[in-house]
């Protein structure tokens, strides 16, 4: 991967938080746009309809208020008891009247701000886990905000695309990803080559066998490394998150 000092670091909560507090901003206004009807049809994520995107944010809030919480006050609250609760959490939201579930999703949004808030320079830094067990300093914990807030709003399949998203945050997206993905068992060597920027991100394993060279847009790329599109090259990679 070609090295930038511009790089924008997922702890910096200079970037991370306006970050985060746009792409609340951008769901919501998705959100609150979709008519009723609209809330049951499928979203861009297979077997999942808008409302479970939206159950789901909103949950996913409230599971980052537990980690922020775990960081003030040093008492253990994961994110989730087990991929169960996590599972069953969305479907009973799912089906949660249209004006519950968009209530929910603003006010569970405010909820994690304010326990974001209440975080100081020395409980940014006490070590939490996330959901699928890797130890992080809580001032992560925007950052994984920022995820879920502006790919889910994607998510929701009404107009909103990557190529909405800022630039550096592609960017930053774009070195997550790739660097999760190289720890994944079974990704192929893979070099990404957008075209619209001056750096290239390569990932995978390091043999004699030249990477596959995938040559697009940045936003373009970083819908098909979040697995949310197809490329006609031949490879596959595993999944992200």
């Amino acid at each position: 991967m070609t090295d930038r000092a511009d790089r924008t670091d997922r702890h910096d909560l200079s970037a991370t938080l306006p970050w985060m507090r746009e792409g609340t901003a951008l769901l919501l206004g998705v959100a609150d746009r979709l008519a009723d009807t609209d809330l049951r049809a499928p979203s861009r994520l297979p077997g999942w309809t808008r409302a479970h995107v939206i159950g789901h944010v909103a949950r996913n809030a409230e599971a980052l208020v537990r980690l922020a919480t775990w960081a003030r006050t040093g008492i253990p609250t994961p994110m989730y008891a087990d991929r169960e609760q996590r599972a069953a959490e969305i479907d009973s939201s799912a089906a949660l009247p249209p004006d519950v579930l968009r209530e929910q999703l603003k006010s569970t949004a405010a909820e994690l701000e304010d326990a974001l808030a209440a975080l100081d320079p020395t409980t940014w830094q006490t070590e939490v886990k996330s959901a699928l067990g890797r130890t992080i300093p809580a001032a992560e914990i925007p950052w994984m905000r920022v995820r879920e807030v502006w790919l889910h709003a994607v998510d929701l399949s009404s107009g909103t695309t990557f190529t909405d998203l800022p630039a550096p945050l592609i960017d930053t997206l774009l070195d997550d990803i790739t660097i999760t993905l190289a720890t994944r068992p079974g990704c192929p060597p893979v070099r990404l080559t957008p075209t619209d920027r001056d750096r290239t991100w390569e990932f995978g394993p390091t043999t004699a066998e030249a990477p596959v060279v995938v040559e697009a847009p940045a936003a373009e790329l970083l819908a098909w490394t979040t697995g949310r599109a197809s490329r006609a090259e031949s490879v596959a990679l595993p999944v992200w998150l």
